[in-house]
């Protein structure tokens, strides 16, 4: 992975936000307690999710600012945090614009993101643990770790068919 620095002195992997700028952050109103009624209810992060025009206008300003390559439509306003782990839904530290294309754009984080609130949601581990995955470390090693992978193993034809289908 490239890393891009630009004048503003921010550097970014082309995958992975830099974690200086885009730490992560979590809704503090979103607790164990509260999940059945709040993150586990069914459109729940429609509810909480900010309006594109607050998003689009961030992406464009971070584009500039970290002086990314490409447009606006090569990106996606992601949540460093997901919603459904009660990541914060307007915190510009929980935003970054994530790259739609390439081995690890958006799609393959959307991948973690459902398996890891799903599991959260079941009981299978705890919100803490859940947002933990996001915040302690860069989501690819997360998604590696999280589905039992070796970066090896997504080369090629083996990563298409076990990742990306």
């Amino acid at each position: 992975m490239a890393v891009v620095v630009s004048a503003a002195g921010w550097a970014q992997q082309n995958d992975v936000p830099d974690r200086d700028h885009t730490p992560g952050a979590v809704d503090p109103e979103i607790t164990q307690e509260n999940i059945a009624h709040t993150v586990c209810i069914a459109g729940y992060t429609k509810t909480v999710r900010p309006p594109t025009r607050y998003t689009e206008k961030l992406k464009r300003r971070q584009i500039r600012e970290l002086g990314l390559e490409g447009s606006a439509h090569d990106y996606r306003e992601d949540h460093l945090v997901p919603l459904c782990v009660g990541g914060a839904a307007r915190d510009p530290h929980n935003l970054w614009p994530q790259p739609v294309g390439g081995q690890w754009g958006a799609a393959v984080k959307d991948q973690l993101e459902s398996s890891v609130c799903r599991q959260v949601c079941r009981g299978d581990i705890t919100l803490k643990q859940g947002q933990a995955i996001f915040l302690q470390t860069d989501w690819i090693k997360a998604y590696l770790r999280f589905f039992g992978l070796d970066a090896g193993a997504l080369e090629g034809s083996a990563r298409r068919s076990r990742c990306c289908s």
